[in-house]
């Protein structure tokens, strides 16, 4: 039930749990006050339009990423007064939340980490992931598709994205199903603050990959965790374990989490509209469109965060240092300013690939490429393995009634379950 119009500005966009589960009357709550909307909870400001989602991307001098995640819970505050906290947020970055992660960093340390991770993600290392990914899907897809049933997140989209990942970083073959074993059942919760998920797999992924890198070091082997080992920062300087360690432990566990979310999202689009499951069954080549679309009117990451630290003006509206940024991604791409009938979901939508689902800019997802491959792949084998596919009513209620959980997150937009029924095609 939604709440009504006149409720939501007195409403916690950060913790109430009826918009955590639906925050769309929020965003248009907000859109209404103007792109750039002051008086959120927690004196956050909420950005709803497109380009002013785009000029804060392409201003990192001005907005800084390290309360990315965490948003008005940084533990920053600024000296009342302040127009530049520039060298402020320098010195008290560290003890921020999740500070060590690439999408926490601001230029020029966040250049040189990102640098980093793209020679781990290399033209030909994703073509050669993406090869996995055929037999990858099929294999997944023949433990559970004779059933006629799954819960989708659990039976494909989690296992297929975490051995896509592992796979592309070469974690050896032997040590996969450990890998499967912990985080299926952790990434369901990586981003969920409700269960501290990310915790567990951050601790499990840390010591697996610290293990791999020093190995590697001391004894180099023809093998990608080699190649992950010996990579280098731009300047050519070794960078310490735990650097490279860090990089390849946020690659699995945010890929992973929102990888898996944009399958289940595209799945359940598919289920419930079975004409346009039955054209794309015939037109694959709108498969990468459709990918566009569904991140755009319904991407894994729905707020992301900046804080400022120069006093500027946004959308006509004075910032003051200090002051939280709450990028509203779900509300950007909806902005009808940019998107003609933003709410509706057009699979051939002409400027469908203009979503900032993925960011913009600097901190544009550098694992973009990677998760529209796994999407594609994985959407073109279940097209072709499970027919008729729909909504378990039994599980989520009738059409026009349907009701899905959500993670309790004010960071990512994903379904904890996707029940589905279908006919195997095998």
């Amino acid at each position: 039930m939604s709440i009504p119009q006149r409720d939501l500005a007195s409403v916690d966009y950060f913790f109430d749990p009826e918009i955590l589960q639906d925050p769309y009357p929020y965003y248009d709550h907000a859109r209404a006050q103007g792109p750039v909307a002051p008086g959120m909870p927690y004196d956050a400001i909420a950005i709803t339009g497109y380009e002013e989602a785009v000029a804060v991307f392409n201003d990192p001098a001005s907005f800084s990423n390290c309360n990315s995640m965490s948003g008005p819970f940084s533990g920053l505050v600024a000296p009342e007064g302040a127009d530049d906290i520039t060298a402020l947020v320098d010195e008290r970055r560290d003890s921020m939340p999740m500070s060590e992660h690439l999408a926490m960093m601001d230029p020029p340390k966040h250049t040189q980490h990102r640098a980093l991770l793209m020679r781990l993600i290399t033209p030909k290392r994703l073509k050669e992931n993406e090869a996995f990914m055929w037999e990858l899907a099929d294999a997944t897809l023949d433990e559970f598709v004779g059933r006629g049933t799954c819960e989708f997140i659990g039976d494909f989209t989690l296992p297929y994205s975490t051995l896509v990942i592992a796979e592309l970083l070469g974690v050896p073959e032997g040590d996969r199903d450990t890998f499967r074993t912990r985080l299926d059942t952790q990434v369901p919760g990586v981003m969920d603050t409700a269960d501290g998920g990310m915790m567990d797999a951050l601790a499990f992924l840390y010591d697996q990959f610290t293990a791999y890198v020093v190995d590697r070091r001391e004894r180099p082997r023809d093998d990608v965790i080699t190649g992950l080992a010996q990579a280098t920062f731009p300047d050519g300087s070794l960078p310490d374990p735990i650097e490279v360690v860090r990089i390849a432990a946020f690659l699995f566990a945010a890929g992973g989490e929102t990888t898996a979310r944009l399958l289940a999202t595209s799945l359940r689009v598919l289920a419930e509209n079975p004409e346009l499951q039955e054209r794309l069954r015939g037109d694959r080549e709108l498969l990468p469109n459709f990918i566009e679309e569904t991140l755009r009117w319904e991407g894994p990451v729905k707020t992301d965060h900046r804080l400022t630290q120069v006093s500027t003006t946004l959308g006509g509206v004075d910032i003051p240092a200090g002051a939280t940024i709450s990028m509203m991604l779900g509300a950007a791409n909806r902005d009808p300013r940019r998107f003609e009938n933003p709410d509706e979901f057009v699979v051939d939508r002409a400027n469908a690939r203009q979503h900032i689902a993925f960011g913009h800019g600097v901190h544009t997802c550098p694992g973009a490429p990677l998760a529209r491959a796994e999407a594609r792949v994985a959407l073109e084998r279940v097209l072709d393995r499970m027919h008729d596919i729909r909504i378990s009513e039994a599980h989520h209620g009738p059409a026009g009634a349907r009701q899905f959980e959500y993670a309790p997150t004010f960071v990512l937009r994903g379904m904890r379950t996707l029940h589905l029924e279908y006919t195997p095609a095998d």
